[in-house]
């Protein structure tokens, strides 16, 4: 373990400068705070890494609430020409959102304000190119297909955000806006859905449920590609695979699910609970929790939605069910991982997932 000693000993030698010596001594003490208190195994998570992040993340909210006030204050007199104020305000706005960034992520490297200012980009990029659209041609707001080009350019705008500060919540930010975008668009061609049902069904024959589908298996795979990139989990590219997954299971299950409590079956309990073990094996293997989590909650808030508690009726013991399940899995997480990478042929895949740890068990 190279130490404060070695540092110090490879400025000495010429093998580091000072300003390398103390970009790493700072990359290692950042490292620690997530990970040195973690068990053997456990995924690192951070949403802030401090109060004083915290303290940053609500000056923020009430500097942008006080944004907001003055400026529909000094619109509201300016109203016969609301769009070109509200595009050059849009503009003026993203651009103070950006150097806040330019801080904040970039210099201070904070986690909590970094996921804050995602959001509000995001928001003002949204908010900005549909007012644009709707001032050059004029466009309906009760027409869906009018959404559908704010929307790829607000995406677009939050990649360029992402390939700028590199905040791993952008990219989940990123396949979400894709996920409404390619909803709205298919919306367009089918009809206007009557329901959040329609949307997801794959029984309704359009074409909703499988974008679901294939926009979630796309977000899988690139997901996979930051972890196999990254398999000790020691760099971003790790951050960025565990957002991404956390976006592609709700994804993916969505569609089969609503299906199956749709469908009425007599083994619809039984079929979700076979899926959330197919999902599990997947989480297990390479080793995402958060991926197994998000599918479980996702399911489990679909049921609390259409059925209440109290009329759900066997839907209960399904909740029951999975809550028991995800406690004992995630109890013994590590041993269970051990066994299944000694007994799956995996061959050279091998090289390309986290190692198992078996450590105080």
């Amino acid at each position: 373990m190279i130490g404060p000693d070695d540092i110090r000993a490879a400025v000495n030698s010429g093998l580091l400068t000072e300003r390398q010596a103390a970009a790493l001594t700072a990359l290692a003490h950042s490292r620690r705070g997530a990970r040195e208190e973690l068990s053997v195994g456990d995924e690192p998570f951070e949403l802030f890494r401090g109060f004083n992040e915290i303290f940053i993340m609500v000056g923020l909210v009430i500097l942008g609430v006080g944004y907001v006030a003055v400026v529909a204050f000094f619109i509201g007199g300016r109203m016969e020409t609301w769009q070109t104020t509200l595009l050059w305000v849009s503009i003026a706005t993203a651009g103070f959102v950006w150097l806040f960034a330019e801080y904040f992520i970039r210099h201070r490297r904070m986690v909590g304000p970094a996921m804050l200012l995602t959001c509000m980009f995001a928001a003002v990029a949204a908010f900005g190119f549909g007012n644009w659209l709707a001032q050059v041609f004029m466009i309906a707001q009760e027409d869906y297909e009018s959404l559908i080009a704010p929307g790829l350019l607000a995406t677009a705008a939050v990649l360029v955000f992402w390939l700028r500060f590199k905040v791993p919540f952008a990219l989940a930010v990123v396949a979400l806006g894709l996920f409404a975008t390619a909803l709205l668009a298919a919306a367009t061609r089918s009809g206007t859905p009557e329901s959040i049902e329609d949307i997801f069904l794959l029984s309704e024959g359009s074409g909703f449920g499988w974008i679901t589908l294939a926009l979630g298996l796309v977000t899988f795979a690139v997901a996979m590609a930051f972890d196999a990139s990254d398999p000790h989990r020691v760099t971003r590219r790790a951050s960025q695979g565990f957002w991404l997954h956390l976006v592609a299971s709700p994804m993916i299950i969505n569609t089969v699910a609503l299906s199956l409590l749709s469908s009425e079956a007599d083994g619809a309990n039984t079929t979700i609970l076979v899926l959330m073990g197919g999902f599990a094996l997947i989480a297990v293997v390479i080793d995402r929790r958060s991926f197994l989590l998000a599918a479980i909650a996702y399911v489990v808030g679909v049921i609390t939605t259409l059925y209440p508690i109290t009329e759900g009726g066997n839907f209960g013991w399904l909740i029951l069910a999975l809550g028991v399940f995800l406690v004992l899995l995630g109890a013994f997480w590590a041993r269970i991982r051990a066994g299944l990478l000694r007994l799956l042929p995996l061959g050279g895949l091998r090289a390309y997932l986290p190692p198992a740890h078996q450590e105080g068990l």
